[in-house]
């Protein structure tokens, strides 16, 4: 394909629009997908990155105080995440079998879910964010310092379960460029106004590590009226109206059942990244640092990474819609191999250039060190982590979650603790944590490939 046939494909992947991916080529399927999808998870990385930027200037307390919240926040992207699974699935499958008033329906309960998850989750996080903290294992100073930054992130769970939930509406529906859009936007107003509230620059208050929560929270809520603003003005490819809202008990509990075992898979996950940031703890603040700098540059190249599987876990669930199993499975494995040619030349890129990675957030030599060690044991996986995520989403888009789910409480509850927790003893340093991560997502990554071939997947129902 000539340049110019590359800018078309792009041009057209980012407008979006009303397009059968399930009769269309598969090589331009995965592409038209991938690249708004991956687009959106560069922006989410960088996002990510931009905000421990500005924090690690506040000292290496104000970067602890993020890694310690982000390992409890992480139990709620999960939650999210897997509620987006749930919903991807069923608006895929109705979206591939050309059910538009099902689809709708659909995405309403959604909606319904995560706002009530999100409540949920909220109400607690805003009267116990320092107990959690503690828990967490904070020092003096980063439990007075972070306590206000943790209570605003777990008090804006609402926020976080609609702008998840709703994008994956848009992903299983097969408009991948809105979902995109609403990231970028909710991401570029957060990396703005970062600056302006931790250091009090221009009309703004100086907020310090505060500011950054606030800079978040007002971000993600400008993309959710974003997202509304297209679900409700009748042009996108999911239109809901009045007729619409209500509770639709099949559609309902669809989501509900998918998302559970969903949930779980990345309950199980995130749990264990906190027990994991515990261990480390144990070893510091500079510990804790390094380990949340490397952290937010592994998300970094994994996030875009993402956006291949959301892509594969959109096609599978659409081609089993339509009644096309088999191109259901290549088009997964289609994915996992430009998966695997992106994250290898990223696992060459970290390992190459740590030091000056690490060192742009300016973090003592401690943590320096500690980071750079981990960002480069942990890139060594990166090979099989392209499938084992390609992989995993396809078993949820095929609304086969449970299969994942079992996958990960071997893989990181059996392995990944234990081994972690004895090699960082044994080594008598968070290394051994670093050593741990690669193991059990190598180990996941075989398992999942292991048992996507048996099949068994095609037959779930959703």
């Amino acid at each position: 394909m000539n340049d110019a046939g590359v800018w078309a494909v792009v041009k057209e992947s980012m407008r979006g629009g009303d397009r059968d991916f399930t009769g269309m080529g598969m090589r331009r399927a995965v592409v038209l997908l991938s690249i708004p999808m991956v687009l959106e998870m560069a922006m989410e990385s960088l996002f990510a990155l931009v905000d421990v930027f500005f924090v690690s200037r506040l000292g290496v307390a104000a970067v602890a105080v993020v890694g310690l919240t982000e390992g409890v926040m992480a139990l709620v992207y999960s939650m999210a995440w897997g509620l987006g699974a749930g919903i991807t699935a069923v608006v895929a499958r109705r979206t591939g079998e050309k059910d538009r008033e099902g689809a709708d329906i659909a995405a309403v309960q959604g909606i319904l879910i995560a706002l009530s998850l999100g409540l949920l989750l909220a109400v607690p996080g805003l009267f116990f964010a320092v107990d959690v903290l503690r828990v967490m294992g904070a020092s003096p100073e980063v439990l007075e310092l972070g306590t206000p930054f943790m209570r605003i992130m777990l008090g804006s769970n609402v926020v976080i379960l609609l702008i998840f939930g709703i994008n994956a509406i848009f992903r299983g529906a097969g408009n991948a460029a809105l979902a995109m859009r609403s990231l970028w936007i909710g991401n570029i107003i957060n990396m703005l106004l970062d600056p302006l509230l931790i250091f009090g620059w221009w009309l703004f208050p100086e907020m310090g590590v505060t500011g950054a929560a606030v800079a978040t929270v007002i971000g993600r809520g400008s993309a959710v009226v974003y997202q509304c603003w297209h679900l409700f003005d009748g042009r996108s490819r999911v239109k809901i109206a009045a007729r619409h809202i209500t509770f639709a008990w099949g559609a309902l509990w669809n989501i509900i059942r998918v998302s559970a075992a969903a949930t779980a898979q990345f309950l199980i996950a995130s749990a264990s990244w906190v027990f994991l940031v515990r261990i480390v703890a144990g070893f510091g603040d500079d510990a804790v640092a390094g380990y949340t700098i490397a952290v937010r540059i592994i998300i970094f190249g994994l996030l875009p990474a993402w956006g291949v599987a959301n892509a594969a876990s959109t096609l599978v669930g659409q081609n089993l819609g339509a009644k096309q199993p088999d191109r259901a499975e290549k088009s997964a494995w289609l994915c996992g191999h430009y998966n695997m040619a992106y994250m290898s030349l990223m696992a060459i890129l970290f390992i190459a250039f740590a030091p000056w990675a690490v060192g742009l957030f300016s973090p003592g030599p401690e943590a320096l060190r500690i980071g750079v060690q981990a960002l480069r044991v942990v890139s060594l996986g990166y090979f099989f982590y392209a499938y084992g995520m390609v992989l995993s989403q396809s078993f949820n888009g095929a609304g086969d979650a449970m299969t994942p789910v079992w996958l990960n409480i071997f893989c990181f509850w059996l392995v990944e603790i234990p081994l972690a927790w004895n090699l960082a003893r044994w080594l008598n340093g968070p290394e051994g944590v670093f050593i741990a991560i690669a193991v059990s997502e190598s180990l996941l990554a075989v398992l999942c490939a292991y048992f996507f071939r048996r099949g068994r997947w095609k037959l779930a129902q959703v």
